[in-house]
């Protein structure tokens, strides 16, 4: 993969960054002993971003300052707990409405907690629709009837009703399924389809909606993207942003699937998980889950070109 030329932009200080360079900078430093690892984002019409941060089971918000402010704290399960694959209880996806509601995905491994959550402005987080504690939820989208819900430990998409309540299988394609680890992860509603990403596999799916609401036949739309997590689209058609973990790396993929790498370990990224972009502004945010080190936020402007 070639590395894409971006302008990147931290607070008020511009910089260009070349294939040579370390151009872009942290925007925020968040506590890796105290859990704050980001693992998801969704952004206020501020340009705030409200994120989970998985290992503190918490929900927070990053204004365009840098100050973090704790919303909320998911209730610890009893006897410690520990989402499969991992061994802990860890918050994941989060979207948000335009009322203001978040709603939080929880995995903890016991099923009086592993879910979906929702969380009103000023509020407490209350579980809305149960998920098996066997599973990891992670990846979370939503249209006007319901929620959509990946799991990396059981391979599905779960659908929730929009006002909550049960949960129903609606995807459990082989595409879907981990191959040793973690398997479908980050979820994106777009061009009448759910996209889906798979870690294990390095996939980016594309699962068509059927007018009848059930889940079409997944159509692989790019490969060889080792680690690959959360991602977006750039509104540019099917252009997509995506962070690959352990390869410290996020890739621009064309429609034509091929990747080309953007940012990398050189510009401050610590296993990248999420992204999140409004208009020409890109927010990456690193967990530092194998580096142990810095998870941190990079804000940045992606050149459209």
């Amino acid at each position: 993969m070639k590395k894409t030329l971006l302008t990147l932009t931290v607070l008020a200080t511009v910089f260009t960054a070349t294939p040579a360079s370390a151009a872009s900078r942290t925007v925020v430093h968040f506590d890796v002993a105290a859990g704050q690892q980001p693992e998801n984002v969704a952004l206020e019409p501020d340009g705030s971003a409200d994120v989970t941060f998985a290992g503190a089971r918490q929900v927070a918000r990053v204004d365009r300052a840098g100050r973090t402010r704790i919303l909320a704290t998911l209730p610890a399960p009893t006897g410690g707990g520990g989402a499969p694959a991992l061994g802990f209880p860890l918050t994941t996806g989060i979207v948000r409405t335009s009322d203001g509601t978040l709603y939080v995905l929880y995995a903890t491994g016991t099923d009086d907690l592993t879910g979906l959550w929702r969380l009103r402005p000023g509020g407490t987080p209350v579980r809305i629709a149960a998920l098996p504690g066997t599973g990891l939820p992670n990846g979370l989208a939503f249209d006007s009837h319901r929620f959509y819900v990946t799991d990396s430990v059981l391979g599905t998409v779960w659908t929730v009703p929009f006002v909550g309540g049960a949960a129903k299988s609606w995807s459990t394609a082989a595409e879907l399924a981990p191959a040793g680890f973690l398997g479908a992860n980050g979820a994106k509603l777009h061009d009448g389809a759910l996209w889906v990403t798979n870690l294990d596999r390095g996939t980016v799916l594309r699962i068509p909606i059927l007018p009848d609401g059930r889940a079409g036949a997944p159509q692989v739309k790019a490969t060889d993207l080792a680690g690959v997590d959360d991602f977006t689209f750039t509104g540019r058609g099917n252009e997509i942003l995506a962070a690959l973990d352990s390869p410290n790396k996020v890739v621009r993929i064309g429609a034509d699937g091929v990747a080309s790498t953007i940012l990398d370990a050189a510009d401050g990224l610590q296993n990248p998980t999420s992204i999140a972009v409004r208009g020409n502004e890109v927010y990456v945010f690193s967990a530092a889950y194998l580096t142990q080190t810095d998870p941190n936020l990079l804000r940045t402007t992606l050149a459209r070109c």
